[in-house]
């Protein structure tokens, strides 16, 4: 049973009663219960502006590489993760996790390889101890040239 404290501060008397199956007694324990909550404001938005192909010579064509400029609001993340996935964003074709590092504004650029040409969903996440947030955009990439 709970019941309010006849003190003033917002403090709540606890008095729980078990039975006693031999003879029927009560016991009864009295205190106060405290607790704390603690309000963050996590990551609130993240967004990719800008997508950039790499230009590499012939000899590094085996992948073509995309920067992704992204930035967010509220707190700042530690970690980031890249899912690629079909054009559809249904079938996962891979995910990479980095920790990172961001110091003051949350502005970072995220370099991606691609195996081949296609158009993909990348949907990347940024995230802390406590959220996580994540913007989501399609990509052709075109043999190192990507729109």
């Amino acid at each position: 049973t709970t019941k309010p404290s006849s003190d003033s501060d917002s403090s709540a008397t606890i008095e729980s009663g078990e039975d006693n199956p031999d003879g029927g007694c009560h016991i009864y324990r009295n205190g106060y219960y405290g607790s704390s909550i603690d309000v963050v404001e996590g990551i609130l938005e993240v967004n990719i502006i800008q997508m950039t192909s790499i230009q590499m010579t012939e000899s590094q064509a085996e992948n073509s590489l995309v920067d992704f400029v992204v930035t967010c609001q509220g707190s700042l993340p530690t970690d980031v993760c890249t899912v690629v996935s079909d054009p559809t964003c249904q079938v996962s074709k891979s995910m990479v996790c980095d920790p990172i590092v961001v110091t003051d504004e949350c502005l970072l650029t995220i370099r991606r390889a691609f195996e081949e040409p296609g158009t993909y969903c990348i949907n990347i996440t940024l995230g802390d101890d406590t959220s996580q947030a994540l913007a989501s955009a399609l990509i052709s990439v075109n043999g190192g040239e990507s729109t």
